[in-house]
């Protein structure tokens, strides 16, 4: 894989990455797509970026890798889903997570044995980029960060059908909310709970625990427990395999693509029922 070119609108930062890599740098994607020489491309944009770039690089006839959240909206995301599906081109989004291999350990452990209750934690400090606080340009934390967590919900309990999430206080107008608690009733019957903080000074909880019968799992980004007591360690692969598997889709091999973009955008639609219930202080049916 060679990387044929790459684009920021901070012409400098694109530079520093494109000299790295012995690449030419653009200070738009626009001009990236224009010089050509191009099998696929990377969108990683900040939530409010997201539309153009895929619109673009769509109607170029190029496979796309999207980063998480994929819009702030659901029209944009609907939109380029549609797009994708038209054209029939390959594509897949940032969910890591899904190629863990305790992620792969847990399904094994929880086959015949339905998911009862989920919860689910993001509780951290705020990024060090200054976009991220204000919500028009992230959407919040359940939308830019948690979203890892609902689509690992979504693969090992299922679809959700109802959420109701709950926004502390927020001392400043205009921010993101610093913390949320959310229920979350899924279509099969299980029961759910989410809990997301930026409150802190570090990363102190990020996973997902689930019961089942006779069991309880906990996972993390780089370990299961398994009980409360047997501890497996995950291979730290996960960011690789979601990039190979998607270049091998690209070259017309038989791929493993586990979040194409069609998938990622019912992940997408939970984040957005879970920050639009937080909101308007209500509980969303997610066929709203």
């Amino acid at each position: 894989m060679t990387i044929a070119g790459v684009a920021d609108t901070d012409l400098h930062k694109a530079e520093a990455l494109a000299s790295a890599h012995g690449s030419p740098a653009y200070g738009s994607h626009a001009d990236l797509l224009d010089a050509g020489g191009l099998d696929a491309v990377y969108i990683c944009v900040p939530p409010f970026a997201h539309g153009t770039p895929e619109y673009d690089a769509l109607s170029c006839n190029m496979p796309i890798f999207v980063e998480k959240p994929l819009s702030l909206d659901l029209e944009t995301a609907e939109k380029i889903a549609a797009e994708i599906e038209r054209r029939q081109l390959p594509s897949a989004v940032g969910h890591h997570w899904r190629y863990l291999d305790i992620v792969d350990r847990a399904r094994e452990l929880l086959d015949g044995r339905p998911v009862r209750l989920a919860l689910g934690h993001w509780l951290d400090k705020v990024p060090p980029v200054g976009w991220w606080l204000n919500a028009g340009m992230s959407g919040g934390q359940i939308l830019e960060q948690a979203v890892h967590v609902l689509d690992l919900a979504r693969l090992l309990v299922g679809e959700v059908s109802m959420v109701h999430a709950v926004p502390a206080g927020n001392p400043v107008d205009g921010e993101i909310d610093r913390a949320t608690s959310a229920v979350m009733s899924f279509a099969d019957g299980a029961a759910g709970l989410l809990a997301t903080s930026c409150l802190l000074r570090h990363k102190h909880r990020v996973g997902l625990e689930v019961c089942a019968d006779g069991i309880a799992l906990e996972l993390s980004e780089t370990r299961l427990l398994i009980d409360g007591e047997a501890a497996v360690e995950d291979g730290g692969h996960a960011k690789t395999l979601v990039d190979r598997t998607f270049i091998d889709a690209v070259r017309g091999k038989d791929a493993d693509v586990r979040a194409p973009y069609g998938e990622a955008l019912r992940t997408h639609r939970l984040a957005l029922a879970l920050a639009r219930s937080a909101a308007e202080r209500r509980p969303v049916m997610l066929d709203e």
